[in-house]
Order: structure tokens, then sequence, then C-alpha cells
């Protein structure tokens, strides 16, 4: 069973389309800071190319969550920052290929002025919550 609650709608809200309105659990918190689609030696992986930057980004994310204890069934929050809003469609491809979809993480989008470097078209945060340590 999941230590993790996920509600999808809540009393006088619509559905999410995607993503769950609430998501709580109990446990150890987990913040992974906005990753973006550089490969471990700090290269561009897929310049121009939104699917390859997803998956990179999301394989990044997996690797951050490895390293606290988390994978992504822990995931209660993803914040997806695009500098094209129209990518969107790639990143949730990306993103499906990690979480359950029938119990999908909160989720925030913006689309941004400007990331930190011009040829990165999106970044993506991950909030998780891990079982309590026995």
């Amino acid at each position: 069973m999941s230590h993790l609650t996920h509600i999808s709608g809540p009393d006088g809200v619509a559905p999410g389309n995607g993503y769950s309105h609430v998501v709580s659990g109990e446990g150890r918190f987990i913040a992974v800071s906005g990753q973006v689609a550089l490969d471990e030696d700090g290269k561009l992986v897929g310049e121009g190319d939104a699917a390859a930057q997803a998956a990179q980004v999301f394989e990044n994310l997996r690797r951050c969550l490895a390293a606290a204890g988390a994978t992504f069934a822990d995931v209660v929050k993803l914040t997806f920052y695009v500098a094209d809003i129209a990518i969107l469609p790639a990143v949730r491809v990306a993103r499906d290929a990690h979480i359950d979809t029938e119990r999908p993480p909160a989720s925030t989008a913006f689309q941004v002025a400007a990331l930190f470097r011009p040829d990165l078209l999106l970044e993506v945060e991950a909030f998780a919550v891990i079982p309590p340590r026995e």
C-alpha cells in the first residue's frame, strides 16, 4: 500500500487532467532542484529537440531521487518550466514513462521568458515524500 494519498478532484474542484490536485503523505520530505537536459558531463542532450531534452530531464530526476532513496512513486509534486508551452505534449510523454498515470503527482506548468541557457527548452523540479525510517 502506498504511503501517499492522491486526490484528483476535491469537492467543488474540477478533476485534474493528468495530475492530482492534492497529494499528501507521511515521511521524509525530499526536494529536487530543477533539472535540465545536461548529461553527467554537463553536455546538452537534444539540442532543439523537446522530446530528447524531456527524456534527459526525467533521467536526471530519476537519478536525483535515487540518491535520496526515492523513486517516482514517491513524488508528490512536479513543477515544469518551459520556454514554449507548445512542448508540453512531448514533456508529458517523458513524464508518463516515469510516473503512475493512475495516481499522478500534483503538477504546475509555467511558460517562462527564458531559462538560464538559451538552448534549454525545459526545467523540472520535484518534491517527494518517502516513508519514515523504522
